[in-house]
This record gives structure tokens, sequence and C-alpha cells, in this order.
């Protein structure tokens, strides 16, 4: 045999050898993350808004996601059908108000909370459950504290409550903030239609990191600034982002949609994205019929 010949079928018999190696010559593409938005809220449409971002996410930047709703709709405080969905998820992003799930449906997020995976939460999120007293589950009415760092629930000790709904917000980046990643492209102001939620003194946690504070416009009661966005490490090491802002109209502001778009990629663990795709067209009417 030729030396040529020779090194030919030698060359030939490495790759066959090499393609026999487990996941080299069959190597997948990467799972693109999974990101399950949680909406059920009486006042906000975040069961129309958030499947919008979701639409963004999988359009422009790689992602694939799932939107549960409350049944039979936003009202609907005792059902969320398909949080199985949890279990695949990389990414859960919440927008409930004062929801009563059954023992079943709280377990698949109780188990995604303690598997360390990272959180999301919009405005209502610090108030997602209320359970009466003597109620096994009363323990949810804290999801807000023990998911997010922020208040405990509505009102009470922690004082949590808003600026009246004939206010609005002017929002601003925190200088110590202003080269965290997640406000890439963000605006030094804007201005949100959602009034500002109070949680000082006591909230956001200790060790979470804030970004944007707000000061109420127009308030009926004498107002402090408050955080409006932070993130934070919760006990199970997951990381948490949590906005109070999130009325429809917030959706519309370009800076607020950065802010959702940079702060789901953090979440992932994910570079911000270097160019922005564009102002999303997000038109959603404000006007459930419950207040809070």
């Amino acid at each position: 045999m030729n030396t040529k010949r020779r090194t030919f079928l030698q060359t030939v018999a490495g790759l066959v050898s090499l393609s026999a190696l487990p996941g080299l010559a069959t190597a997948k593409a990467p799972k693109k993350p999974l990101v399950v938005f949680v909406t059920g809220d009486h006042e906000y449409s975040g069961e129309l808004t958030l499947p919008l971002i979701a639409a963004e996410l999988e359009k422009n930047y790689g992602m694939r996601t799932k939107v549960l709703k409350a049944y039979p709709d936003y009202n609907g405080e005792k059902d969320i059908p398909g949080l199985e969905a949890l279990k695949e998820a990389d990414l859960a992003v919440f927008y409930l108000r004062w929801r009563q799930l059954p023992k079943e449906q709280l377990q698949f997020i109780d188990d995604y909370l303690k598997s360390g995976k990272p959180v999301m939460g919009f405005r209502t999120t610090t108030h997602a459950f209320n359970f009466p007293e003597g109620d096994e589950r009363i323990r949810w009415n804290s999801f807000g504290e023990f998911a997010f760092g922020a208040p405990p629930g509505w009102g009470g000790k922690a004082a949590h409550t808003h600026y009246g709904h004939k206010s609005t917000t002017d929002v601003t980046i925190i200088p110590e903030a202003a080269k965290n990643p997640i406000l890439t492209g963000v605006a030094p102001s804007f201005h949100a239609s959602s009034w500002l939620y109070r949680v000082q003194p006591d909230y956001p946690a200790k060790g979470s990191t804030w970004l944007l504070m707000g000061k109420s416009v127009n308030p009926d009661k004498p107002a402090i600034e408050n955080p409006v966005a932070w993130t934070w490490k919760n006990e199970w090491g997951g990381k948490a982002f949590l906005t109070t802002l999130g009325h429809p109209e917030d959706f519309q502001v370009e800076s607020f949609q950065r802010l959702v778009i940079n702060a789901i990629h953090w979440e992932l663990g994910l570079p911000i994205p270097k160019k922005w795709k564009g102002k999303i067209d997000i038109n959603v009417p404000y006007g459930h019929p419950k207040k809070s």
C-alpha cells in the first residue's frame, strides 16, 4: 500500500472513531430557555401585557415561553391551569393579585422556589395571595416577602399601600446602580402611570440591590420616595427581580420595556442584549373593575 493511500485510510478511520464518541458528531444546539408567565390579577391586565412580552422573547431573543392565565378569567382566584409547566421552566414570571389557589397548584410554585431557580414579579405580586386567618395556606400571603424581598402582603404592619389612583410616578435611576446591566438602555428618568407603592421603611429586604426610585406625582397623602425595582437573592438561592410598576400604560414606555427584557436575560444568566430590537407594540387598556 502506498503512503498516500495509507494516510487517507487512517484519516477516514479516525473520523469514524471520533463520530462514535457520545455527543461529538451528533451534538445538538443548546436548548432554548423556557420562560413561564403566571398571570392572574383583577386590575392591571397582566394576562394581556405579558403575552406580548412573551411573543417578543420568542421572536427576537431566542427563548421559549408559556403563558398561564387564571380560569375562567382574570377574576378567577382559585384556578390557574397548567402550573405543572414550572417543572420545566428556567424562569418563572409572576403577575398575581389576591389568589386563593388549591394546595396542589401551590405545590408547583413551592417546588419551583425550592429548586433555586430565578423568579420575577410585577406590581400586585407583592400581595399575590389572600388566604383568610386559620387557613393552612396562609403563609402564602407572604409570598412577596419570601420570594422577592417585598412587604409581606398588603397593608398591616408593613404599611404597604399606595398614594391614590389619581397619582402617577416619576421614575429615576438610582445613581449607585447606573452601571447595572439591567439598566442598559433605560433612560435616566421616565414617567410611569402606576401610582407609587410604598414599601419603605422595612423593604426591599436586606441584601437587595435597588435599581429605580419612584416619586409620587399628585399623591393623595404625604408621600415619600420608594424604590420601584430591585434585585435580591431569596433563601433558596434564587435570583429575584421585582418591580412595583406594571400599569398597562407602563408597558408602552420603551425604557420600561428595556428594563423587563434586560431583567429576564439577567435572571437567566444570559448577556444583556447589545442591540435593542426596537420598541414593542403594546397597547393594552387599563380598566379591570376592582382597585388595589
